[in-house]
């Protein structure tokens, strides 16, 4: 359990949990295209909240072992990675060769933040 506390873990999951909300408050509406847009836009802040809640613990404990910049690049991945998921099983949109080559290039300059330090 106290690899999964640790400052190198546990910022991960919570990005990772802050995400899966973030992607519902910035997406999920577009499933209920004929709910008022103040009404997405209220339910969007409160889902937002939970993200929020998760995201800046993530951060504020994860910059005890990672850089900013560190912090900011695995947010952008995860949030693909989530976006990917999201998009294929809730929205029931395909993924094309286009966007896995687009995410792959994201990743490879990613993975470009983490070498050398």
């Amino acid at each position: 359990m106290s690899f999964v506390l640790s400052p190198k873990v546990l910022p991960i999951l919570l990005l990772v949990g802050s995400n899966i909300f973030m992607t519902f408050a910035w997406y999920g509406h577009l499933k209920f295209k004929t709910s008022p847009l103040y009404v997405v836009i209220l339910f969007s802040w409160m889902i937002a909240f939970i993200e929020y809640c998760l995201a800046v613990p993530a951060n504020r404990i994860g910059h005890e072992v990672y850089s900013a910049a560190e912090l900011k690049t695995m947010q952008e991945v995860i949030t693909l990675s989530a976006f990917v998921v999201f998009s294929v099983f809730y929205l029931k949109e395909g993924i094309t060769w286009n966007h896995v080559a687009g995410f792959t290039l994201i990743a490879g300059g990613a993975a470009l933040i983490f070498r050398g330090g």
